[in-house]
């Protein structure tokens, strides 16, 4: 029982391996074979372990990957979603093993997108997997839905779904897409900051001149925008845009002692980073700056000479990226105009300042009392012994607002990565025995899910004429 169970193991990671070798980078246009090619592998393994329908469907950019299982009738139906694209794995360099070649160290499974998304999404297609097998048929019906442009704010995704509806309509959606503070401490992800990804772009003289012939005598645009983004926060990190903080919900104190009960320390959260604090808003916790309060990153800077050694020159433009979080009840339209208006007042003279808008999405928060949530609950609750807290998460998964907006369904957060998985960064990796963790937690929910009780009535499509008409 023991080898059968260890060879089972080791197929399952085999498998992993495969998802994780292909690169399926959707921020740039070189990695557009791995996404399609790694679309094909997810849709033929969907159907290799006993879904239905499994289809690669095309959007206006990345497709896609549709599966069901719907032969469970008066039960309910369970939406998956989850993204098998990753983010773009420079710098290369800062690799112990190659990015798109996954390598087992110790307990860790290390790769792009090991943990995000491509680990987390699994654990659900290894359940749905085992059930199949050791019972022959699921105890409810599930409807998959794995998306290739999340890591770019998914711009296709909305069309999508609206076109979609009643292929996708659910009952409740279940999304592992987070992190549980640590490997013996699950957790329920029940908010979200929204996003607003925007580039700047300052324009000088009309081409690059000599900086010493010129330099004292002609405006730079390097120097303009390091003037603009030094000024868009105040000494103690509050952010300097007028009417920005105007619809900040704020949070009330018994939630802020529940968070500090259960959310990680300052010095866990440095520790994980491997960072030094910045300065932030005095009377918050480094957990809720990063989560309840907004925030604004300077993601990337672009101007003049990037080569080596020395090149006397004042560019004719400069760019930099920024990366502004938000919190309820801040709207990223809105954000977005008072940036404008910002810009337009504190622009140096002699320069032109533009901005383009490169995503958005808005802060989402999730119920706690929806009977789904107590059926993850129990679910964590048998599989690590302890029961879940609920957590709050900085990041943006543009997804769960575009399900609540569109869908109109509640969706439950139940993640199975931990904080030192270096997401989006070098090394990233996948905790393998709470990878196997998940997976039985996983089959616990969909049990859970089978038993609750006003579920599985309503939302019943008329799927197979629909899912035809799409497939063709």
């Amino acid at each position: 029982m023991v080898v059968a169970a260890r060879a089972q193991n080791e197929r399952v990671i085999h498998e992993l391996e495969q998802f994780v070798r292909f690169p399926s980078v959707s921020a740039t246009a070189t990695h557009a074979a791995g996404i399609r090619n790694c679309a094909a592998w997810l849709a033929n393994h969907l159907r290799s372990i006993g879904l239905d329908h499994a289809a690669v469907l095309p959007t206006a950019g990345h497709p896609v990957v549709f599966a069901d299982w719907r032969h469970a009738p008066g039960r309910p139906i369970l939406l998956i979603y989850g993204h098998y694209d990753v983010q773009p794995a420079e710098p290369l360099d800062a690799w112990r093993s190659p990015p798109f070649t996954p390598t087992v160290r110790g307990e860790g499974l290390y790769g792009r997108g090991a943990s995000d998304d491509k680990g987390q999404l699994f654990v659900h297609v290894k359940a749905i997997e085992s059930l199949l097998k050791s019972r022959g048929r699921l105890p409810v019906n599930v409807v998959c839905l794995f998306e290739g442009e999340e890591e770019i704010g998914s711009p296709n995704l909305g069309a999508f779904l609206r076109k979609h509806r009643h292929l996708l309509a659910a009952d409740f959606v279940v999304i592992s897409d987070t992190q549980i503070p640590a490997a013996n401490r699950p957790a329920i992800t029940d908010s979200l900051r929204g996003a607003l990804g925007v580039e700047l772009e300052v324009q000088g003289p009309r081409r690059d001149l000599h900086s010493g012939v010129l330099g004292g005598a002609v405006g730079n645009p390097l120097q303009a925008l390091a003037q603009i983004l030094a000024g868009l926060q105040g000494a103690r990190g509050r952010i300097a845009i007028p009417g920005f903080y105007q619809r900040v919900r704020p949070c009330d104190d018994q939630e802020r002692a529940y968070m500090r009960r259960v959310g990680p320390s300052d010095a866990q959260i440095l520790r994980d980073a491997g960072a030094m604090p910045s300065s932030g808003e005095p009377g918050y916790s480094l957990y809720e700056r990063s989560t309840i309060r907004p925030a604004l990153a300077v993601t990337g800077v672009t101007g003049g000479y990037q080569g080596p050694g020395v090149k006397a020159v004042i560019p004719a433009k400069a760019s930099a990226k920024l990366d502004i979080r938000l919190v309820p009840d801040q709207q990223p339209e809105e954000i977005a105009d008072l940036l404008r208006a910002h810009l337009a007042q504190v622009r140096p003279a002699g320069f032109r300042v533009g901005m383009h808008v490169l995503l958005s999405t808005r802060p989402v928060t999730m119920r706690r009392d929806h009977p789904a949530v107590g059926a993850a609950m129990r679910a964590y609750g048998s599989t690590f012994g302890v029961a879940p807290v609920f957590v709050r998460s900085g990041g943006s998964i543009p997804v769960v607002g575009l399900i609540q907006d569109i869908l109109g369904l509640p969706v439950v957060m139940m993640g199975f990565g931990l904080p030192d998985d270096h997401i989006h960064g070098p090394n990233e990796r996948l905790h393998l025995p709470t990878f196997f963790r998940g997976i039985e937690t996983s089959k616990r929910f969909l049990d859970e899910a089978a038993r609750l009780e006003g579920l599985g009535e309503s939302c019943r499509p008329r799927h197979r004429p629909v899912l035809q008409q799409a497939l063709e």
